[in-house]
């Protein structure tokens, strides 16, 4: 058995101002919980999600579908507990 795994998933965004600081750093204080490493890839860029400003760089709007890789032996609830975070909008009420 492998003390590593590698999960892929992806998620799309459904808040109605996209990615921006609230939600990143929602996602951020989500992704430390995990020691797995774990990024987020759309258009190209691929940016760790414990990074405030990586997550702002993929400038991601409403609609957008970011993949997410994760390794580690957490790895999949990692992934999960994110996807989870995305599908709540963050946890942000407008």
């Amino acid at each position: 058995m492998h003390s590593k795994e590698k999960i892929k998933k992806s998620f799309v965004i459904l808040n109605d101002k996209g990615l921006h600081t609230r939600p990143a750093t929602e996602l951020v204080k989500c992704a430390q919980i995990y020691k797995s490493q774990i990024f987020l890839v759309y258009q190209g860029l691929n940016v760790n999600a414990k990074s405030l400003l990586g997550i702002l760089m993929l400038a991601a709007s409403r609609g957008a579908k970011i993949d997410i890789e994760a390794e580690g032996n957490d790895a999949e609830d990692a992934v999960n507990a994110i996807i989870t975070l995305a599908k709540n909008k963050f946890n942000i009420q407008y």
